[in-house]
């Protein structure tokens, strides 16, 4: 950037808030480039996320595809097949959440407005005494701590006393 336009540039701010240039001689620029370029740079890495690991992708889907045969098979106890498939469906969420991958789900949970969770509806539940989240539809899931899909919910809301029943926005709560 020309000198001029970097003088325009500091105009447009109040005289008080104006950064003057550093003095720096060629010396001091030439110092500061050798420390700075002893240093590896912190943004190198930030843009590509680390490798998958694509061994505990390739357990998951295994996993995966294994509880699936065994629940489409008729042969057997189906007592023993729904224990095996639990065991293989176990298998595929470690493997998932050894490859970054977390699944959410918020049945028991307690609601308040601020989460950030899709509430599809509100149901008044007398058993209640704070809203709950009574019936998770959709999970939340967390990919290497980043959201990927937001939770879909439905509260169960405590009856008001006198009325007997809840009125809420029926809408989203967030």
């Amino acid at each position: 950037m020309s000198r001029i336009g970097r003088e325009l540039r500091q105009r447009r701010y109040h005289r008080a808030f104006r950064i003057a240039p550093p003095d720096w001689d060629e010396r001091g620029r030439r110092q500061l480039q050798q420390l700075l370029s002893e240093f590896p740079c912190a943004d190198d890495n930030s843009d590509s996320p680390p490798p998958l690991d694509e061994h505990a992708l390739a357990e998951a889907a295994t996993s995966l595809w294994r509880a699936e045969r065994k629940l489409r098979s008729d042969s057997g106890d189906p007592a023993a097949r729904a224990r095996q498939a639990r065991r293989y469906l176990d298998r595929t969420r470690q493997a998932l959440t050894g490859a970054g991958l977390v699944v959410h789900d918020h049945d028991g949970d307690a609601f308040h407005p601020g989460r950030s969770l899709d509430v599809l509806a509100f149901q008044d539940d007398p058993a209640l005494t704070a809203e709950t989240v009574i019936q998770t539809v959709r999970p939340t899931v967390y990919f290497r701590d980043r959201r990927i899909q937001t939770g879909q919910v439905i509260v169960g809301c405590p009856a008001e006393d006198g009325s007997g029943a809840a009125e809420h926005d029926g809408g989203n709560r967030e």
